[in-house]
């Protein structure tokens, strides 16, 4: 019998090819094969003996501290005993594809290894030594924030060996140049910065980035120069964005208006990188209206434009509420991250007034009142003195209610619809075609002799009672049908008083507590909270009077003071100060309505001489008069709403 060739296998002559196959062992470098003849040499180590080859290691002859490492033998032979003697490790046993593990138990490991034959006739390998090294443990990194191409920074590789002398920070790619260490000496190699010398454990290094990106393998390494230890494992990577910020547009200053003219907003120095212009009004209070180029959106507070061309666009809104408002633009790239938005804009404030004016220009409207709890709604002429209509009906019979009117629909709000019932019911009306009234919202309680005021978009009610006299000053809206909220109060609680209207503030004259009040309050349309400021005294305290408004005073007709009452009052909008006469109504009376035309007051109806009259009254808002007849409503009345269209 002899060894074959063929995977190791015993075989008897004759093989079946008819020849005997001889292996490779020791000495012999190639296989022997012995034809059927006999012809052939055989191997000397069969004749006369020889040396196993040495093992062939492959492998990496670094390994962490406790770590394991697989090794492997790549002449590997079942038909062969491996004696491994290791240092500082341990080994495991040879599996059948020639591998082994190692695993470091202290101080600097090794092992030896050699093959050896019980049964071939060869002696032993050579002795093959394997020297390995400890890794360093691997450093960390910091994480700096996205910036800018232009922007240098800093990353610090903080060191968690003290066996190291060189950190290797890889940046992934050769797009960045050095800058400095802040201790030690650093250079770029390839897509590396090598640095060395440091005294700390901790050097920041700063690099710049060339090339927009996300870099999202940054990452370190601690090694030793001379070799005595491993390179460690890389840190854990670092993902940078780095950016270009787009440069901030420019915002023109258009001048101020009001709430129904439209505005025109320029956005220049537009960046050629930018893929959208976002506007901002820092509020909703807007419709938008268009662009000068590509397409525009309202979003929000804003109004996004794509599409544009040029280096300028314009944007055409409409204000809906009166106010201050400070605006800004900028823009963005939606198509590449590596553009983020620019600044804002320098801001632009413009003033946006209210077109509404509380006066009216066509007619004047009264809604309920006494007796028997009237439900009518007429109106009469400002042109005309002989003009008068019924124009609907209220939802309920009531008096005492107070009113105001939004620029197209007339308000009453509260009241008492009978001998025990106050409402809290708001009801409106429309002002340009004849037809009844329909429940709108509530006040925040129910309660009567209120004063009305309308700044266009809302309403407010001030003052009033149920068992008694309050300073509570509600506000409700004319485009949402919601409760009315209650915003601030009057410095006096107080029924039965008159309501005047500017642009901008509520003012609230005379009343009843206990006794007839002068004071004068204002608040602002837009107060929160507070108290109304005192504003001044009416010549006359008394309360059942009616309030009337030109576009700078307040006026107070009538009413009762210990008797009927014929003083008009008036004060001023702009400036603080007690009322003076204008002039006087005949005959007096109490619980008249007021209507506010453009450049006439209306008084009319009311309880003059224990009759209730239908009788209408003009003054001049420019000269102190006395008033002068301007023919009658369709009802007798008082304790009624009074309004204007």
């Amino acid at each position: 019998a002899v060894w074959a060739a063929d995977n190791d296998t015993v075989y008897t002559h004759p093989t079946g090819d008819g020849n005997i196959h001889v292996p490779a062992y020791g000495s012999s470098t190639s296989g022997q094969v012995l034809t059927s003849t006999g012809t052939g040499t055989v191997p000397t180590w069969q004749n006369s003996g020889g040396t196993l080859d040495s093992p062939s290691i492959t492998g990496t002859l670094s390994i962490d501290s406790g770590g394991t490492v697989t090794h492997t033998i790549g002449n590997w032979s079942e038909e062969l005993t491996y004696v491994i003697t290791p240092t500082n490790c341990t080994v495991g046993s040879i599996n059948t594809s020639g591998e082994f593990v190692i695993t470091h138990t202290s101080g600097v490991p090794s092992y030896t290894i050699k093959a050896t034959t019980d049964n071939l006739g060869l002696d032993d390998s050579s002795l093959v030594t394997k020297n390995m090294v400890v890794k360093l443990t691997a450093p960390t990194i910091s994480s700096p924030a996205d910036t800018t191409v232009t922007t240098n920074v800093v990353y610090t590789v903080t060191s968690t060996d003290s066996n190291d002398d060189k950190i290797i920070l890889d940046m992934g790619t050769s797009s960045f140049t050095f800058g400095s260490v802040s201790v030690g000496s650093g250079s770029k190699v390839g897509n590396t910065v090598e640095v060395t010398g440091f005294t700390t454990g901790n050097p920041a290094i700063t690099v710049q980035f060339t090339a927009l990106g996300t870099y999202s393998s940054v990452k370190a390494k601690s090694t030793k120069i001379d070799g005595t230890y491993g390179d460690s494992n890389y840190s854990s990577t670092d993902s940078i964005l780095i950016y270009e910020q787009l440069s901030a547009p420019s915002l023109n200053a258009p001048a101020d208006t009001n709430d129904a003219t439209a505005v025109t907003y320029t956005i220049s120095s537009i960046d050629a990188n930018a893929t959208k212009v976002i506007f901002d009004a820092q509020s909703s209070n807007f419709t938008y209206g268009s662009v000068g180029s590509g397409t525009g959106t309202k979003v929000g507070n804003t109004v996004e434009i794509t599409g544009w061309s040029g280096t300028s666009v314009t944007v055409t809104l409409t204000y809906t509420t009166a106010a201050t408002y400070t605006n800004r633009a900028k823009v963005t790239n939606t198509a590449d991250a590596t553009y983020t938005d620019s600044a804002w804009s320098s801001t632009d404030s413009i003033v946006i007034s209210s077109s509404f004016t509380f006066q009216g220009s066509s007619k004047g409207f009264t809604h309920g009142g006494c007796c028997d709890y009237l439900n009518h709604i007429d109106n009469f002429s400002f042109s005309s003195s002989s003009s008068t209509a019924d124009w609907g009906d209220l939802s309920a019979g009531k008096q005492t209610c107070s009113g105001m009117g939004s620029s197209t629909q007339g308000y009453t709000c509260g009241g008492k619809t009978s001998s025990s019932v106050i409402t809290s019911v708001i009801e409106r009306f429309n002002y340009a075609s004849s037809s009844s009234s329909s429940t709108w919202s509530n006040l925040s309680s129910s309660r009567q002799g209120t004063a009305g005021h309308s700044s266009g978009s809302e309403g407010f009610v001030s003052g009033g009672y149920t068992t008694g006299a309050v300073s509570t000053v509600d506000k409700f809206s004319f485009t949402s049908s919601s409760t009315a909220t209650s915003i601030t109060s009057l410095s006096v609680a107080r029924r039965m008083l008159a309501g005047s209207s500017s642009t901008t503030h509520a003012y609230v004259a005379g009343g009843l507590t206990s006794s007839q009040v002068n004071v004068i309050d204002r608040y602002s349309f837009s107060a929160s909270g507070g108290t109304a400021t005192d504003w001044g005294n009416l010549a006359t305290a008394r309360h059942s009077v009616p309030g009337i408004s030109s576009s700078t005073h307040g006026f107070s007709a009538g009413g009762y003071a210990g008797g009927y009452n014929n003083v008009i009052d008036r004060y001023s909008f702009a400036s603080s100060g007690n009322a003076t006469s204008w002039g006087s109504i005949s005959p007096a009376k109490w619980s008249p309505a007021g209507h506010s035309g453009e450049d006439y007051g209306f008084v009319s109806a009311g309880s003059s001489n224990g009759s209730v009259t239908n009788d209408v009254d003009r003054f001049s808002y420019a000269s102190s008069s006395s008033v002068s007849s301007w023919g009658s409503i369709y009802r007798n009345r008082r304790d009624h709403v009074g309004t204007q269209y």
